[in-house]
């Protein structure tokens, strides 16, 4: 053969896009909530975002480089993606130093442990944030108040989050301005706000075929239905918390989720019903980070038992 045939890992695009052309396509989704996170918290945002960025550029190009001794991947965005998402999972006036602490975790560990892009079991940016979450409980639940001091940092206005305060009975559901949530004017990490403007993201990465509507679309349905049923406001539950972030750009991670149509609903559905329980019953407020991670350690179980349909298969021959 005149030419060798090349076998890689996924994420295979099977048609003209690129990786790096659908990791820019994420990234440019994402762009309204990081000019509404820039707006809202102002030095702040500025200084987590950047840092968390460069972070993870870094760190994986020091392990591709002088750890795995191979050309350096940074170049497919891939990394830049998931500094980007790390930032808007962590509160704007996080020290720098914790920062790049997420960022060695979830590059080194949730990503580059695994083999790089396409090899890593769980979501890199959740596992990032969820060890900052265990590990500094204090930085990672102290909130800026959006809008106030905003070229302040490290000493900015904090206040609780509305998931904090109904988990601590200090507000009902009745109390929670819908709109004021939706427009992102409230405390919170830097991706919990705004989810007119995640949405506007979620339509972008639709009409790119980005992504399909079949685990968003699960995961916020089931979130409503459930929540309905046990009595609680659905519209607080799906404009409040990272519910529209994980949602739409973290649970339909490529390599993380599953691959049938079939396999992403469930996956959507149980990752709406443990959010719900882990925010109604669990020992923390928000549930989605937690939900998506065990879901992306079940994803090989699913796409096990629901593979998608080979190609012929069911077909008559002539």
């Amino acid at each position: 053969m005149s030419q060798l045939i090349t076998i890689s890992p996924s994420p295979h695009a099977h048609t003209p896009v690129t990786v790096r052309r659908l990791m820019l396509n994420v990234i440019v989704a994402l762009l309204p909530a990081v000019a509404l996170a820039l707006y809202c918290f102002g030095l702040g945002a500025a200084v987590v975002i950047a840092t968390s960025i460069a972070g993870c550029v870094v760190v994986e190009y020091l392990i591709s480089r002088y750890m795995l001794g191979e050309k350096p991947s940074i170049g497919n965005l891939s990394a830049v993606l998931t500094g980007l998402l790390l930032a808007l999972n962590l509160p704007s006036n996080l020290p720098i130093w914790t920062v790049l602490i997420g960022c060695v975790i979830a590059i080194g560990i949730g990503k580059m442990t695994f083999g790089g892009l396409g090899c890593n079991i769980f979501n890199p940016a959740l596992v990032g944030r969820v060890f900052l979450l265990l590990s500094f409980p204090v930085q990672m639940t102290t909130w800026p108040l959006p809008m106030e001091n905003r070229m302040a940092y490290l000493d900015a206005t904090t206040g609780a989050t509305t998931l904090g305060q109904l988990k601590m009975d200090q507000i009902s559901g009745a109390d929670v301005d819908i709109l004021t949530h939706a427009l992102g004017f409230t405390g919170g990490s830097m991706g919990e706000m705004g989810a007119i403007a995640l949405l506007i993201g979620f339509i972008y990465l639709l009409c790119t075929r980005t992504i399909t509507w079949h685990i968003p679309v699960s995961i916020l349905a089931t979130v409503a239905l459930f929540s309905l049923c046990i009595g609680v406001n659905p519209g607080v539950q799906l404009v409040t918390g990272g519910l529209m972030l994980g949602a739409i750009f973290m649970a339909t991670d490529y390599v993380t989720s599953p691959m049938s149509h079939s396999g992403m609903i469930l996956y959507g559905v149980m990752i709406g019903i443990i959010t719900v329980v882990i925010r109604q019953w669990g020992a923390y407020p928000e549930g989605v980070s937690f939900a998506i991670l065990i879901m992306n350690g079940l994803t090989p179980l699913i796409n096990r038992y629901l593979k998608p349909r080979k190609f012929g298969e069911g077909r008559v021959a002539a």
